[in-house]
Formats: structure tokens, sequence, C-alpha cells
């Protein structure tokens, strides 16, 4: 089979891992550059190109969009769809995944387990949007944010209204949640592969930080999930249309929560908790699954 890693970086841990899983089962595997990439919009052949190389008789792809580059990312895929590929995750879904309003949107509608979480553009509710959430202390959340960035931890109700009113200043669209206290800074990242969680891993916040991001310093261990927690990732997962995605609960009082679902989840903290071979996982998937034109979109959305 032919398989394409979209991705910027061949040196990040994840592609790399990826390109040699895929090898290892036997295909002809290649990192692909999506920003380097571009596209002949034509009636009934679309191609695409890398430089003056045409991209053709690609069995599937793998896309590694980065958050920044969302847009150009996204229509790179949806090109290859519509020339038959069949992508590990769909344009469409990795679109709905960036957007965590319309995500939380979409996993409260099939009644995904979630923080109560306010929304407002108007800085007179700012009073309103805190007391929804419960009351300081409150987690206020850039939507454009990423790797816990633009994430903020307002303790007093001063301080959340303080918070607000400086986002809103810099026109920045924000999300209020409740703060899980309960979770004591850590959450469960639940690696989705098809219908099954495949590893999964805690993640725990450094000292006086609530943020569990990796990046930011936190530190994992392997974990075991209980049937609900399995059922929820598996559950989001399906809701956002996304065949590989990471889905970060909070275990809260009332069952887990759903913090996050990531449709470009990184391979090197879960494969090194739990050292199973995720990116293996990954490649038989595409070799149970892709097929010419079995997309759900076709590259319509």
């Amino acid at each position: 089979m032919q398989i394409c890693v979209l991705s910027r970086n061949g040196k990040l841990y994840s592609t790399r891992r990826l390109l040699e899983a895929g090898k290892e089962r036997g295909h002809d595997i290649r990192r692909i550059d999506y920003l380097r990439c571009h596209m002949n919009i034509t009636t009934m052949r679309p191609k695409i190109y890398l430089g003056d190389e045409e991209i053709a008789g690609v069995d599937a792809i793998i896309p590694r969009i980065g958050a920044t580059h969302t847009f150009y990312g996204t229509a790179v895929v949806r090109q290859f769809e519509m020339m038959g590929t069949y992508p590990a995750n769909e344009s469409v879904a990795i679109s709905r995944s960036r957007d965590k309003l319309r995500s939380l949107q979409l996993l409260a509608r099939k009644g995904i387990g979630l923080p109560v979480t306010a929304f407002a553009h108007d800085t007179k509710a700012t009073g309103h949007l805190i007391k929804l959430c419960g009351g300081a202390p409150i987690v206020i959340k850039l939507l454009e944010g990423t790797q816990g960035v633009g994430v903020v931890l307002a303790e007093t109700q001063k301080a959340a209204e303080s918070v607000i009113e400086a986002f809103r200043g810099l026109e920045a669209n924000i999300l209020a949640q409740e703060f899980i206290a309960e979770a004591g800074g850590s959450d469960i990242r639940c690696f989705v592969v098809g219908d099954k969680v495949v590893a999964a891993m805690k993640r725990q916040g450094a000292e006086g930080e609530f943020r569990s991001n990796l990046h930011r310093g936190g530190s994992s261990t392997v974990v075991k999930i209980t049937p609900e927690e399995r059922s929820t990732a598996v559950r989001a997962a399906r809701v956002m249309g996304l065949n590989i995605a990471g889905v970060d609960l909070l275990r809260s009082n009332h069952g887990p929560v759903v913090m996050e679902v990531n449709s470009s989840p990184g391979l090197e903290g879960i494969e090194e908790a739990t050292g199973k071979d995720v990116a293996g996982k990954i490649i038989e998937f595409l070799e149970k699954n892709a097929k010419a034109g079995a997309t759900r979109t076709r590259g319509k959305g």
C-alpha cells in the first residue's frame, strides 16, 4: 500500500514512528510537507503536486495537520479525498475538532459528559457567565489556544472578571468552564483508533500547575480506565467523525467529562508511558479500512 504522512517536520517523534511502522509492515510510505503542496482544482481530474512532481496513486494518507495551518492543511486533505485517497482522518472531522465551541456543542447534543461551559460576546454578560459555571474558581480558555496556551485558572470572582475583560479587549473569543477541583491537576488521554481505545495514560501537571499538558512540564503514567471512560472516549471520537483521536478526560464527581478531542494526538508520550506500538495500530487500521473512495464525505464538506 502507498501511504503518505502529511507532516511539516520529519524529525518529530510522531512522524518518525509512523514512517517506521509503515515500513516495518511492508508499505511504501513517505512524508509530505502539506504546505509545499499545491493543487489543481479542476472538474473530474483533481491533482496534487509537490513542486513539479504529481502525487498520484496514493492509497491512504495520515494527516498530521498543525493547529496554525488547519485551513490549508484540511484543503490538501480534501483534495486527496476528491482523488479517492483514504484519509486516516477526514478533512471535515479535523476542521470540526479544531473548533472548540463547535466540538463541545456537538458532544453535548449527543449526551457526552462535559464540564459546565459558558460562551458569550457581550462584556455585560461577564457576571452571569461566571455564575453559569458555578462561580470562581473557573477556567477561561482562548478558542484558538493549543497545548495549554491561552488557558487561565481564575481563582476569584474579581480575577475572572479581569481576565475575561482583558481577553475581550483583545477581541478574542473565549470559553468559561467550571473548574473540576477533584481531578487534582490531572487528566486522562485516551488514544482512540477506529472504535477502540488502544492506549491510555494519566497526565499529571507539574507542582502548582493545573494544566496537565506534557509540553508544560507534566508527567505521564500508564492508567487503567473504567468501562465508562472507555465508552466515553470512543463515543466522543465518533461524534467528531475521527478515526484517530486523542480524547482528554477528567475524572469528576459525576463521572468522566471530556475536555478536548484532538485530531493529531502525539505518539511520544503515550508510547513511552504505555509501551504500546500505537503507530503500528494506526497502520493496521489503514490496512483494514483503506479503500478508494471510502471516505464518508468524499471531499464534499
